[in-house]
C-alpha cells in the first residue's frame, strides 16, 4: 500500500508564472519508425519465445482451454438434450449456435479467474517477472508521455505534478522527463494547457517540456509516433499515461528497473486500477476494477506470459524496440474498417511480440490508476469508439507472423463487443420459439418451483460462471485481514459485493443494447470519430438521459409487446426488460453524485477512499490535540 499512498501526498502549490531560459522541447533525437507491414498469405515463422517467457507457458495455456472446453461441453449438454430429443428446428439451431459462442466465453472467462486466484492466493504473482521491493536508481533515462485531447489540463498536470513529487521524494528526478504532448485543437483549450505547463514547470523536479501538434494525424498512435520520431533516441524506455491516469513514484521505479535487468522485454502493462469516482455509476467502476480487476489480470497474466497485451496507458516500453516493431500501418479500404488504426495499443503490443520482444502484463504492482466516465451515458459514447476499434481487428487476425495468443487477443478484443448483439440475439431467439407455442401457466409455476433437468443445469451453471469471478475477487480480499479492513470490514464488503452484483446485472441490458447498437453501425459504415472525454459530471439532465436511452427504452417495449402474447415468461424476462423500460431513469440515477454522499461510509468503499479518510481524520484531529497537550 506504500506506493498508493504516495499518491496523495501533498502537492506544492502552483504559481502560474514563465520560468526564465527553460525550453519547451528539448534537442531533436531523431529515431526511424516505419510502418509495419501486415502481410498475408503464408504464415511467416514465429519469433523465438523470448528469455523471460515462462517456463511452462504452455501447459497453462493447455490447463485453461482444456478446462474451459471441458465446462463448455457441460454447459452445452443440456440445451442439446432439449432440442435434440425432438429434432432440431432452425430456431433452436440458430439458437444453439449462438450459445455455443457465449458459453466458451463464459467457460472461458470463469477459468481466466480461477487461474488468478491461484497466482494472488499462493502469492505467484511474482514468479514470471521479479520486481525489485528496493530498486536502485535508473542507470537510464525515461521519458513519462501524457497525450492531451480537449481535456482539463489543470486536472491532468496535476496527476503529473503528483508523480513528479513522487520522483522528487525518492531523489530520482534526473533519470525521468516528462512531455506534455498536445492535440488539441480550441485555443482557449491550448491556452489552459500553456497555462498549466508553466505553472507544473516553476515548481518540477524533473525537465518537462510541451509540444502542440499543428495536425493530430492518427490520434493519440500518432502523437505518441511523432514523439519516438523526434525525441526517441535520447531515451531508453517510455511511460505513456493517459489525461486520467498517474503512477506511484514507487511503481515507476520497479518498472524501469525491471526493463534495465531484462534486456528483451519491450512492454510491460500494469494494471490499473479506478480512483478519484463521484457519482454512484462510477463508484461501481471503481469498487469492481479494485475489488475483482486483479483476479482477472492475475489470470491474463498467468497464461499469457510473453505474448501478453497492450492497453496503451499505464504501462512502459523501451523505446527502440517500438520504433523498430510498432510502426502503424493504414489499412486499405474507407472508414470505420480502413484508415487509421483505432484500437492501437494491442496491435502495437503484438507487433512488439512479432518481432521477438517480450510483452508482459503484471498484477504484482500497485499504485497504477485511472479514472473511469462518470455517467453511462458517456461511458457508452467512449465505448462506440472503442467498439469501431476493436471490430477492426477483424481484418488483422490473419496478419503475418503474428503469435497465435496475440491473434487471439485481437479476436478477444472483437468479442468484447460482438458479444452484446450475440446475447441480444439469444433473447430474441429464445422469445421467438416459445412464441411458437400457445399461454403455459405451469411453465410460469416452474420458475418458481423448479425441478432438475438438464436444461436447470445449464441455467444454473450459467449464473455460476457468471458471478463466480467476482466471489472469487471478494474471497481473496475477505482471506486478506489488511486488505479486508481497507475495503471497510467483512459487512461492508458483503454488503458492497451483494449490491454490485445486483446493479451490474441490472445495468447490463442497458450496456448491452449499446453495445449492439454500435456493432451495427460500425457494420453500416458509421465513423464514431474523436471525440473528448468526459472525466466529471455532476448529474446527467433528463432530456439527455432519455434521448441516449431511446434505443434501450424502445427495445424494452417491442419485448414488452412480445410478452403480450406470453404473460406467462414475464417472470423470467423481467430482469431484461425492466431495466430496458426504465432506462433513462436509471441513467439519471447513477450519475448523482449525492448517492456517493449517502454510501459513502457504508458501500462501496476503497482502500485509496479508506486511506484519504483516515489523513483527514488525522489532520482534523491534530489541532484539537495540541490544544489538549496545551
Amino acid at each position: 500500500m506504500n506506493s498508493v499512498a504516495s499518491l496523495f501526498q501533498p502537492v506544492a502549490p502552483w504559481r502560474a508564472e514563465e520560468v526564465p531560459g527553460a525550453p519547451w522541447m528539448p534537442d531533436e533525437a531523431p529515431l526511424a519508425m516505419p510502418r509495419q507491414p501486415l502481410g498475408r498469405g503464408e504464415p511467416a515463422e514465429l519469433a523465438p519465445a523470448p528469455a523471460t517467457s515462462p517456463r511452462h507457458v504452455n501447459r497453462r495455456r493447455a490447463a485453461l482451454f482444456g478446462g474451459s472446453l471441458i465446462l463448455t461441453a457441460l454447459l452445452l449438454w443440456g440445451p442439446f438434450v432439449l432440442y435434440a430429443r425432438k429434432g432440431w428446428q432452425p430456431l433452436e439451431a440458430a439458437g444453439f449456435a449462438v450459445f455455443v459462442l457465449l458459453g466458451a466465453a463464459m467457460c472461458l472467462w470463469f477459468c481466466n479467474a480461477v487461474a488468478g486466484l491461484y497466482v494472488l492466493a499462493t502469492g505467484r504473482e511474482q514468479d514470471d517477472l521479479a520486481f525489485s521491493p528496493h530498486p536502485s536508481a535508473p542507470t537510464t533515462r525515461t521519458a513519462l508521455l501524457m497525450p492531451l485531447y480537449h481535456e482539463d489540463a489543470h486536472a491532468a498536470l496535476a496527476r503529473l505534478s503528483a508523480l513528479d513529487g513522487a520522483l522528487g521524494r525518492l531523489g530520482v528526478a534526473d533519470a525521468f522527463d516528462i512531455f506534455v504532448l498536445s492535440d488539441s485543437r480550441r485555443e482557449d483549450i491550448a491556452a489552459e494547457e500553456r497555462s498549466a505547463y508553466v505553472a507544473l514547470r516553476s515548481h518540477a523536479h524533473c525537465n518537462v517540456y510541451m509540444r502542440r501538434r499543428t495536425e493530430n494525424i492518427e490520434r493519440k498512435a500518432g502523437n505518441v509516433a511523432d514523439w519516438v520520431r523526434r525525441y526517441g533516441a535520447a531515451y531508453e524506455c517510455m511511460i505513456v499515461l493517459d489525461a486520467d491516469s498517474t503512477m506511484a513514484g514507487e511503481t515507476v521505479l520497479r518498472l524501469v528497473d525491471a526493463m534495465e535487468r531484462n534486456p528483451r522485454i519491450g512492454l510491460i502493462q500494469t494494471a490499473p486500477t479506478i480512483v478519484g469516482a463521484q457519482t454512484l455509476f462510477a463508484r461501481l467502476s471503481q469498487f469492481g476494477v479494485q475489488m475483482y480487476g486483479r483476479v482477472a489480470a492475475a489470470g491474463l497474466a498467468w497464461w499469457t506470459g510473453a505474448e501478453s497485451s497492450y492497453w496503451g496507458h499505464n504501462a512502459i516500453v523501451r523505446v527502440r524496440a517500438f520504433a523498430e516493431s510498432s510502426g502503424l500501418p493504414i489499412l486499405p479500404g474507407a472508414k470505420p474498417f480502413g484508415g487509421h488504426i483505432l484500437s492501437h495499443d494491442v496491435v502495437e503490443g503484438a507487433l512488439l511480440r512479432r518481432n521477438g520482444w517480450a510483452v508482459h502484463l503484471t498484477a504484482a504492482l500497485d499504485g497504477s490508476c485511472e479514472q473511469t466516465p462518470p455517467t453511462i451515458f458517456d461511458f457508452m459514447r467512449r465505448d462506440q469508439r472503442w467498439c469501431q476499434g476493436n471490430l477492426q481487428h477483424l481484418n488483422l487476425l490473419d496478419a503475418k507472423g503474428l503469435h497465435p495468443v496475440s491473434r487471439l487477443q485481437l479476436f478477444f478484443g472483437c468479442l468484447a463487443y460482438l458479444a452484446s448483439p450475440l446475447w441480444f440475439a439469444a433473447l430474441v431467439i429464445g422469445l421467438a420459439m416459445q412464441l411458437q407455442y400457445p399461454v403455459d401457466w405451469n411453465s410460469f409455476l416452474y420458475v418458481l418451483n423448479p425441478e432438475f433437468t438438464p436444461f436447470m443445469l445449464t441455467t444454473v451453471l450459467s449464473a455460476i460462471l457468471l458471478v463466480s469471478p467476482k466471489i472469487m475477487g471478494a474471497l481473496l480480499v475477505l482471506s486478506r485481514p489488511r486488505e479486508r479492513r481497507a475495503f471497510g470490514g467483512t459487512r461492508t464488503v458483503l454488503k458492497s459485493v451483494g449490491l454490485e452484483i445486483l446493479l451490474a446485472a441490472i445495468l447490463a441490458p442497458i450496456q448491452m443494447v449499446a453495445n449492439t447498437h454500435s456493432v451495427m453501425q460500425t457494420f453500416r459504415g458509421h465513423d464514431a470519430g474523436w471525440l473528448p472525454q468526459q472525466r466529471e459530471a455532476d448529474e446527467l439532465p433528463w432530456n439527455v438521459a432519455f434521448k441516449a436511452m431511446q434505443w434501450q427504452m424502445v427495445t424494452g417495449v417491442v419485448f414488452l409487446a412480445g410478452l403480450c402474447f406470453r404473460p406467462d415468461l414475464s417472470l423470467c424476462f423481467a430482469p431484461v426488460v425492466l431495466p430496458l423500460l426504465f432506462a433513462a431513469p436509471l441513467a439519471v440515477w447513477t450519475s448523482r453524485r449525492a448517492a456517493r454522499r449517502r454510501a459513502r461510509q457504508a458501500l462501496f468503499a476503497t482502500p485509496e477512499e479508506q486511506l484519504v479518510s483516515a489523513t483527514l481524520a488525522l489532520l482534523a484531529a491534530s489541532p484539537r490535540k495540541a490544544a489538549t497537550s496545551a
